[in-house]
């Protein structure tokens, strides 16, 4: 079915299912989600992974400027650039990134002149509700979709979503795409498009979303740069699973993983004499021992040899060659 058609139909849901949403209270929640343009350094952490180039989407949270985004398009930049409905672009910069969620924020050099975004509340969702996601572009660029999941999201990255938001069908663009519910309200930011299990479908490409709720705890912490709690502890590895069992997909140079000897393919077997039973449950294992820069004794399978490495975590941020530098 082809794009406008699934806008179409979500448009008619709304009318007949939210007789208090009004048309034009969705035209403002589409004309607040901007394009997001950014350049990153050679010698950039993350430009080796995600690029020197990112492109994406954002939307206006406030009459000031702040535009919340999914974190890896501006992590590191060093040029912001937004453009918004009417095509005209001006210049942002970088304000936070919370590595928890996932959630960026950059504030522009002018406002955009368009209405903030209302933030709902995520924690409503349930599979099977209309949503509407949309990147850049208003109406043209919407598309209807529905809540399939609502999952544990763990990723190679030492990063972990309790309760992640699952979409179908998919959005190819994703990056910091809106989701907007049927009363227009903002629900999440577009994260990822990977392939997720469907009850009664099986494997499918579907988005995942970060969840809105996590936003209004942290925003005050983004909006200054200083994080008022102390960060989780970072490894610097990828890691992957396989029928439970967790190993080393890739060690990042210059991080605590690769300081402390960790190598590609080591079987993670334990973390502080522990066993580690999934993805997820060693990275809880390793944030309950206390926050970024507490020692992460683990119990590795190299081969046919079990050694223990001794990890001194640390702040993912500090790592980060962040622009303009996080406050200390």
């Amino acid at each position: 079915m082809k794009r406008g058609c699934l806008f179409l139909i979500f448009c008619l849901f709304m009318a007949l299912a939210c007789p208090v949403c009004s048309a034009g209270g969705l035209e403002d929640a589409l004309k607040a989600v901007v394009k997001i343009h950014s350049l990153v350094p050679q010698d950039a952490r993350t430009a080796g992974t995600l690029g020197t180039e990112r492109e994406g989407n954002g939307v206006v949270i406030d009459s000031k400027g702040h535009v919340l985004t999914i974190g890896y398009l501006v992590v590191e930049a060093e040029t912001i650039e937004v453009t918004g409905p009417g095509g005209a672009s001006v210049g942002a910069t970088f304000v936070g990134y919370d590595y928890e969620t996932g959630f960026g924020l950059v504030k522009t050099s002018k406002p955009l002149g368009v209405r903030p975004v209302t933030l709902g509340a995520s924690g409503s969702l349930e599979t099977g509700d209309p949503v509407l996601v949309s990147g850049y572009g208003g109406a043209q660029a919407a598309q209807g979709a529905f809540v399939v999941r609502r999952m544990e999201f763990v990723a190679p990255w030492e990063y972990l979503l309790d309760d992640a938001i699952v979409t179908l069908p998919p959005y190819p663009n994703f990056g910091g795409a809106a989701l907007i519910g049927r009363d227009g309200r903002l629900l999440g930011i577009g994260s990822l498009l990977t392939r997720v299990l469907v009850p009664g479908v099986g494997p499918t490409p579907c988005n995942i979303f970060v969840p809105i709720d996590l936003l209004p705890p942290i925003l005050g912490d983004l909006m200054s740069g200083r994080g008022r709690k102390a960060p989780r502890p970072w490894l610097g590895i990828s890691s992957d699973e396989a029928h439970g069992r967790v190993f080393v997909t890739q060690v990042t140079s210059g991080g605590p993983g690769d300081r402390a000897g960790l190598k590609e393919d080591d079987l993670i077997m334990a973390v502080n004499g522990k066993p580690v039973s999934g993805l997820a449950d060693f990275y809880r294992k390793v944030w309950a021992l206390g926050d970024a820069g507490v020692e992460v004794v683990m119990t590795v399978l190299r081969g046919t040899e079990t050694r223990e490495i001794k990890v001194r975590s640390a702040d993912r941020n500090q790592f980060l060659r962040l622009k303009p530098e996080r406050p200390t």
